[in-house]
């Protein structure tokens, strides 16, 4: 469900008309709705209703101030990746003991940030970094909560790119190895451990995939408690996937796979959480973009919009779809034709969709991207110079700038020329 329908004809973000939007501030843009970020924040925290348990928003998928605000005021934590998301959080006013750090590459400035800070627990990957988080700790006086990410070689049966809990992939340490490791922790007087941490992949439209890794996850609390480690919580990760496509399949519901959890962890009297970025941000955004030109090919016919790649870079890094379509709703029965959707860059990978069923469209027209609202700003970037393209946040019938689009002489004058160039 998302808050972006048709009304009199034209596409509107709650209350407002995306034309609105972009007479003010230009085409092109992304724009997110609160009320879809709230609503699927709250179909998670209800699904774990029952449980002591906690939402973490995966900060990764977007993290914009506002967006992190409006989530924290809901009562979500956040999960990062980085010093600097790290730093996103506080200031958007989640408290330490509200921030899971995730990563395999945390470096020592970052583990210091973190432990002077306040930290709810470090996702630990491997034997080294569980050593530099003991000596960072030890260091600074403190004792550091952990948990230790297993890998549970577990096909998540998604994108290659975003698949995360198979034996070959980076993360985690396998489970095998797991009662080795912990016990290595044990011995470190700046650690303490606290849990256990799980995630799988990124877009899993499955709960097949979930079950069987969160199985092994309680067979391993059992053997950790056994070995005399207090396992009083479970880091689930995130991964439920979104429909982008309206004619695909509906991944599960979040009260389904709150379900499973409760069916296959709940017995544990364990605190449980959960880190989706994708499905609370998703659906909540949109990247509105201008028809440039129709230009006819050789048995084919492109639309060129002027959002391009670096704006929007999932079609070109993991042949993502996007469901795109008119700002101005087409008349019922109105014939479609098939466009490659692309953009200006000068890039054959700058091509959003091919061979796309498009209703009439003209110069000038506006159209929007579904789906957007994760891995959209966050991954864009300034290639062939052109400018960050603004972020838009909606609540009603308001909406405000929450990011804006930088001039060609601010992006200009961040270089600085050596003195022997001038």
């Amino acid at each position: 469900m998302d808050h972006f329908l048709y009304k009199n004809g034209a596409l509107h973000a709650e209350d407002v008309p995306l034309s609105e939007i972009a007479a003010t501030v230009g085409t092109p843009f992304y724009v997110y709705s609160t009320a879809t970020l709230l609503r699927h924040f709250q179909l998670f925290d209800e699904a774990l209703a029952g449980l002591d348990h906690l939402v973490c928003f995966a900060m990764k998928a977007a993290s914009n101030q506002a967006i992190l605000r409006t989530l924290a005021q809901a009562g979500a934590g956040m999960d990062v990746v980085s010093g600097g998301e790290y730093l996103r959080a506080k200031a958007a006013g989640v408290p330490g003991d509200k921030i899971v750090f995730s990563g395999v590459g945390k470096t020592r400035p970052e583990i210091d940030l973190a432990l002077t800070g306040g930290i709810r627990q470090f996702n630990v990957e491997s034997e080294p970094e569980m050593e530099t988080i003991n000596a960072a700790a030890l260091a600074l006086g403190v004792v550091a909560p952990i948990t230790i990410r297993v890998n549970p070689d577990v096909d998540a049966k998604t994108h290659a790119k975003i698949a995360t809990g198979k034996s070959e992939n980076k993360f985690g340490i396998p489970i095998s190895r797991a009662r080795e490791v912990y016990a290595q922790a044990a011995r470190l007087p700046g650690l303490q451990v606290i849990g256990i941490d799980v995630h799988i992949g990124s877009q899993l439209t499955d709960l097949a995939p979930f079950e069987q890794a969160y199985q092994k996850v309680a067979e391993l609390t059992q053997l950790l408690r056994g070995d005399g480690h207090d396992i009083r919580r479970l880091d689930l990760g995130g991964g439920l996937g979104i429909p982008y496509a309206r004619d695909n399949q509906a991944p599960p519901l979040p009260l389904d796979y709150g379900a499973m959890v409760k069916r296959t962890l709940g017995h544990l009297g364990c605190e449980i959480e959960i880190e989706p970025g994708r499905l609370i941000a998703g659906n909540a955004g949109l990247m509105v973009s201008q028809v440039i030109y129709l230009k006819s090919g050789e048995g084919r016919d492109f639309l060129i919009l002027d959002g391009a790649m670096n704006d929007l870079i999932r079609p070109a890094m993991y042949e993502a779809y996007h469901d795109i379509i008119p700002v101005n709703e087409p008349a019922p029965g109105v014939p479609a034709a098939k466009y490659d959707i692309v953009g200006p860059v000068c890039e054959s990978g700058d091509t959003f969709a091919k061979e796309r069923l498009m209703p009439p469209v003209r110069p000038g027209d506006l159209v929007a991207f579904r789906s957007a609202g994760a891995y959209g700003a966050v991954m864009s970037s300034e290639y062939n110079s052109r400018p960050l393209i603004p972020e838009v946040l909606v609540n009603g019938d308001q909406f405000a700038v929450i990011r804006p689009r930088p001039s060609f002489d601010e992006m200009i004058n961040r270089d600085t020329i050596p003195a022997w160039l001038l």
